[in-house]
């Protein structure tokens, strides 16, 4: 835990430092969207998850929410999430400092964010970073745990991890077209995980990814269509220049979609960066969101023949060999 919370002290201390730094035109965006109704259809429904648990704990997205049961149990657990939005989302679990949820999560934290980023957005770069100064102290504490990656309208994703007991909240941060956070959008959930153990196994990987952030991702085994399950090990763990750890995202890309603009959109610090909407011809299928180092999670999903990118939600992350693109083909 004593590694962890350096982590976060280290991350703040960060965002203090690029505070000052305002001649870089850095900084932006953090989580929200809009409203819209529910997608008539899915491209890729649940039949299409790798191996479909029975005991899978499910969220539902239907606009600015996370429905899901108030308590869980600890170990292993296999979360289902359905986007039944108009918006790209992902559930990020986060461990607050004792006493504080999700109400502190959106009427502390997800303003100053929603200021700064409108300040910056007009141009106003020392209003904006100063604007970070107003965060709590205790924001040093918060710890990221993992969950669910981006999802695209309409997608149904299955992510597993390890939770222990505790009190935690889920939340989502892209941003919605005019710039506010999903977060302050009321896209939070606490959630008490129980002392009552799931009894469920870890998965086994068909394929390994290792992240770290000196050698990027890591694929140790060739991709071939078909039900998998990817596991994803956690080498390290840092702040990266948008204040945020390493993740791994699955995405298809369709016809028309630029890898280019995929990549400057993974950045929620760039205006443009984590916006509603999406570039045109990304497909977000999931993965595993931010946790810290030696964890390790799974993601389980049916690859189809086609084009596919695995991606961490950081700057510029094919100079970091954290945009790792490969093929599937027909059996």
């Amino acid at each position: 835990m004593k590694t962890l919370k350096t982590l976060a002290k280290k991350r703040f201390a960060a965002a203090l430092f690029f505070i000052s730094l305002i001649a870089l035109p850095l900084m932006e965006s953090c989580k929200s969207e809009k409203k819209g109704s529910t997608p008539e259809s899915t491209s890729e429904t649940i039949e299409d998850i790798s191996e479909k648990k029975d005991n899978a704990i499910e969220i539902i997205t239907e606009n600015m929410d996370f429905q899901i049961m108030d308590t869980i149990p600890s170990g292993w657990n296999t979360f289902r999430y359905k986007n039944q939005s108009t918006q790209t989302h992902f559930v990020l679990i986060d461990d607050y400092p004792e006493g504080k949820t999700s109400e502190d999560a959106e009427k502390v934290v997800g303003p100053v964010f929603d200021r700064a980023m409108k300040l910056i957005s007009e141009g106003k770069t020392e209003e904006g970073y100063a604007e970070f100064g107003n965060l709590p102290e205790w924001f040093s504490e918060v710890v990221f745990l993992g969950g669910v990656g981006l999802l695209s309208p309409g997608q149904v994703a299955e992510t597993t991890m390890h939770l222990k007991p505790g009190a935690y909240l889920m939340e989502c941060y892209v941003k919605m077209e005019n710039g506010i956070f999903h977060t302050s959008m009321g896209m939070t959930k606490d959630i008490v995980v129980s002392e009552t153990d799931s009894g469920n196994p870890e998965p086994t990987a068909d394929i390994e990814i290792e992240i770290s952030g000196t050698e990027g991702i890591v694929i140790k085994d060739s991709v071939s269509p078909g039900p998998k399950t990817f596991s994803v090990f956690y080498k390290d763990q840092k702040a990266h220049e948008n204040f945020v750890g390493h993740d791994v995202n699955l995405v298809k890309i369709e016809e028309g979609g630029s890898l280019e603009a995929l990549e400057s959109w993974m950045n929620w610090a760039d205006p443009k960066g984590l916006i509603e909407p999406a570039p045109n011809g990304i497909t977000f299928l999931g993965g595993t969101n931010d946790m810290p180092e030696g964890s390790k999670a799974y993601f389980h999903v049916n690859l189809k023949p086609g084009n596919y990118v695995l991606i961490s939600e950081v700057p510029a992350p094919s100079t970091k060999n954290m945009m790792k693109m490969f093929v599937v083909g027909s059996k």
